[in-house]
């Protein structure tokens, strides 16, 4: 999928969860990216330029990368 459709789709998951507060809209938007979007998919959007990422969507980015990291030996 092109980057542009993945910033396109993280914006508007981060966009429609922003009524819940920041704190609560980027939780759920790493959550929901982490659990519906196949592997390739989670892989790009990490790798995209993030200044075209809302705050909400940029910031489930970091926490999706770093949730990543800390769980290299998860099943």
């Amino acid at each position: 999928m092109a980057p542009e459709r993945l910033i396109h789709l993280a914006n508007q998951i981060a966009r429609n969860l922003a009524a819940q507060g920041e704190e609560a809209a980027i939780i759920q938007t790493e959550q929901h990216i982490r659990e519906f979007w196949d592997p390739n998919m989670r892989a790009a959007i990490k790798n995209v330029d993030r200044s075209s990422l809302s705050p909400i969507a940029a910031a489930a980015i970091a926490a999706l990368s770093s949730h990543h990291q800390k769980r290299p030996n998860s099943k």
